[in-house]
């Protein structure tokens, strides 16, 4: 397992902190205060992502009868996770969590209070080796491949450059779920920023040795595989995708992400 270091900056403590969370440490802390004195929509935008997970596992679990979950990027936990909120409409289902980071897996046990009826099973993977995850006896142990699946990349792929390839890593994933699968994403992007602000928001992250690519809407919209339809309202900013009676409050500028889910056929 890689070390856990704590005395520089970490993608996933920053988010913690934005959230309000605990697991972070002071480098963490300083590097979020600056992300978010220099955009001060950056907690907002953290928590429409929250929102967005919660909304479309909902969505899934409510309306498409889905009751199997793969999330990949899972991230340190923060309540509601995932699987409390789909079991909470399904109690029998099961949800197979995937990260890398020793971070987070030092807090996995925060990820496995499943219900009594379902299950949820931690993986230390990689999203950059689909075929560790996709051979583990973690998922094939937990999830029937066979049945729908929906597998969840929530604010997680705008850490890959292009050189990393992320729409033939998520095709290779959707190649082993069957007919009715279905693919969620949340995506930062700039298609309301400046480039001066993009370049800012680029060398902030990249001063604490964290690589970080926006996409545009196009370009979110080619790393969804062939083959799949998507859910309407298709790709819109997160508090546009099936809002609550908050969402009307919030303005596109204020969580420059895009949304999505596709099904499928």
């Amino acid at each position: 397992m890689a070390e856990l270091r704590v005395d520089v900056a970490h993608s996933a403590r920053i988010y913690d902190y934005v959230l309000d969370g605990k697991t972070n440490y002071p480098p963490d802390r300083e590097a979020a205060e600056l992300l978010m004195a220099a955009f001060p929509n950056t907690r907002t935008a953290a928590r429409q992502n929250r929102a967005f997970l919660h909304r479309a596992s909902r969505f899934l679990a409510e309306r498409k009868g889905i009751d199997q979950f793969l999330d990949i990027g899972t991230g340190i936990p923060t309540s509601p996770n995932l699987h409390e909120v789909v079991q909470a409409v399904r109690p029998a289902s099961r949800v197979v969590y995937v990260d890398n980071d020793p971070i987070v897996l030092a807090h996995a046990r925060a990820l496995l209070t499943s219900s009594a009826e379902g299950r949820t099973a931690y993986l230390d993977a990689d999203l950059n080796r689909p075929a560790d995850i996709l051979t583990s006896p973690v998922l094939s142990g937990t999830l029937d491949l066979s049945r729908p699946v929906a597998l969840s990349l929530l604010a997680v792929l705008h850490f890959l450059p292009d050189a990393a390839q992320p729409g033939a890593l998520i095709e290779r994933l959707m190649a082993e779920l069957p007919t009715g699968s279905y693919l969620v994403i949340s995506h930062a992007t700039d298609d309301r920023s400046t480039p001066d602000a993009t370049q800012r928001l680029v060398d902030l992250y990249g001063k604490q040795q964290i690589s970080i690519q926006m996409r545009s809407r196009d370009e979110v919209a080619a790393l969804v595989p062939a083959g799949m339809e998507l859910v309407e309202p298709g790709i819109t900013f997160l508090h546009r995708w099936h809002p609550d009676s908050e969402a009307d409050q919030y303005a596109d500028d204020d969580a420059p992400l895009y949304g999505l889910i596709a099904r499928k056929l």
